[in-house]
């Protein structure tokens, strides 16, 4: 019971509070136990609004976060998905129960066989990890109907707008430290997208993330 109350505080009290209405997606978090995607250690946490460490320099995002996202890509049931860094493999489960499948991608090989583990006690079976760098896109796949970064990048790579199908969004954090902005970037067109900023953070980056031209004097 103690925790199915912290779970309801997490989803009353830091999550609705920042604009997560969608009913789908508080349904959702109520459904699968973030708990079980934490770290042994930090299993306290859970339900805290903070980051929490997985190793290797990495960390889940914050609940809030994690449901902001979800909403704004409005995963529809006939969807595929691209994640770009499965880390604990919550929010690739959040996407797996939303999505016809899902297709993540993971740099660290820890991550992967740990986040193997965990969707498979789920008995999540539309999800495909794959192991390697997908900082600047990921063609295997593609197109896809919704794109989601789980670490900044100080610039967009080009590679994500032409992986969404026509209608497609993508979810990134782009800029650097303290300019972080959330975006929600939706092909409209061919050679047409439509980018609007939806709030301001702050997230470790992805490794290998694109980087600005830096002028050299």
């Amino acid at each position: 019971m103690e925790l199915e109350h912290a779970r309801h505080n997490m989803i009353e009290q830091q999550i609705r509070p920042w604009d997560v209405l969608d009913q789908r997606v508080l349904d959702l978090l109520g459904k699968i136990k973030r708990e079980d995607f934490v770290p042994a250690i930090y299993q306290s946490l859970a339900f805290v609004d903070m980051e929490i460490p997985l190793g290797h320099g990495e960390a889940m995002w914050s609940p809030k976060l994690e449901a902001r996202a979800l909403q704004s890509l409005a995963i529809q049931v006939a969807d595929r998905v691209l994640e770009v860094g499965t880390g604990s493999g919550y929010l690739t489960a959040l996407l797996a129960s939303l999505a016809a499948e899902v297709v993540s991608v993971e740099i660290e090989p820890e991550f992967k066989v740990e986040a193997e583990k965990r969707l498979a006690a789920h008995g999540l079976d539309n999800i495909r990890l794959e192991q390697g760098d997908g900082a600047q896109g990921w063609q295997r796949g593609a197109p896809y109907d919704a794109i989601v970064l789980t670490g900044s990048t100080p610039v967009l790579s080009e590679a994500f707008r032409e992986q969404l199908k026509i209608g497609g969004r993508l979810f990134a954090v782009v800029g650097e430290a303290p300019a972080m902005r959330a975006r929600l970037i939706t092909r409209v067109g061919d050679a047409a997208w439509r980018d609007e900023v939806l709030f301001e953070t702050e997230i470790k980056s992805l490794r290998n993330a694109a980087q600005p031209e830096r002028f050299v004097f």
